[in-house]
């Protein structure tokens, strides 16, 4: 999609099986039968993409977020929160658009979870340097937990309000992480807002309250929650959702009074 001057564009690594019960432990079955609701795979999961977002402006290009690399786990061998999860797309749709990771001067990155950084941090045994000439960037609270070592990648800190690529500004969004960053493209006279984590599925959009079990503040995490909401159900506001299986790119407006998600390919 156009954004003034920008050319957004999702790219898929990925996906991951969350469990509906153990990753939001507030809620009951019947919340995942409910019209509406996160559709649930044969196995009892929502299946959920790992997708990045490439933001193009003139002759640069940042990249929000990495997928999860080129790296398979089997739901029998990862935690009771998840099933199956799985990466390793992301090169192929770089090059689907006409576009290669040396292309790429800025990967910023929500958070330093390990299904945001993979092609950034360890991308698999064979797999070659992506973003050979990218600077990477996150908050200085999630650089300061020390997980992930970026060898000869140029990193640094982005504060809260900062415009560090051309009408691209980050915005402090603790709760998933300590750091966790959201980011705010601002363009002709709209908005589009990167939010990582703050929500994992559409369902959290009407109930932020819902506690997520692998968020590290979790009543910090609601109070990002609310406030993000009334961020997003302001005019002329987008968003990109890395793990929405309704649609990535979407916007939020209010039915019967309670805000929902609408995927700009619903």
């Amino acid at each position: 999609m156009r954004l003034g001057e920008h050319t957004i564009t999702v790219l898929t690594d990925g996906g991951v099986q969350l469990h509906p019960l153990h990753w939001f432990p507030d809620s009951v079955w019947d919340d995942w039968s409910a019209p509406g609701a996160s559709p649930l795979d044969g196995t009892g999961h929502i299946p959920a993409p790992i997708t990045a977002l490439l933001v193009e402006h003139r002759d640069r290009s940042l990249l929000i977020d990495s997928g999860y690399g080129a790296h398979s786990v089997a739901a029998e061998d990862t935690i009771a929160t998840i099933g199956g999860l799985y990466g390793g797309q992301l090169p192929a749709e770089l090059a689907r658009h006409g576009r290669e990771g040396a292309d790429v001067d800025t990967v910023a990155f929500t958070h330093l979870h390990d299904d945001h950084v993979g092609w950034a941090f360890g991308a698999g045994p064979d797999a070659p340097r992506l973003f050979s000439r990218a600077t990477f960037v996150a908050s200085a609270a999630e650089w300061a937990t020390g997980e992930h070592r970026a060898g000869e990648a140029v990193t640094r800190a982005v504060d809260p309000g900062e415009e560090f690529f051309p009408g691209v500004r980050a915005w402090a969004t603790p709760g998933h992480t300590n750091g966790h960053t959201a980011y705010v493209i601002s363009a002709g006279g709209r908005r589009l807002i990167a939010f990582g984590d703050v929500f994992h599925v559409p369902d959290q959009i009407a109930r932020p309250g819902w506690t997520c079990a692998m968020d590290a503040l979790p009543e910090q995490a609601v109070r990002t929650r609310h406030a993000m909401v009334a961020e997003l159900i302001r005019p002329d506001t987008l968003a990109f959702a890395t793990h929405f299986p309704a649609g990535p790119l979407g916007q939020v407006r209010a039915r019967g009074g309670i805000p929902r998600w609408t995927a700009l390919d619903a």
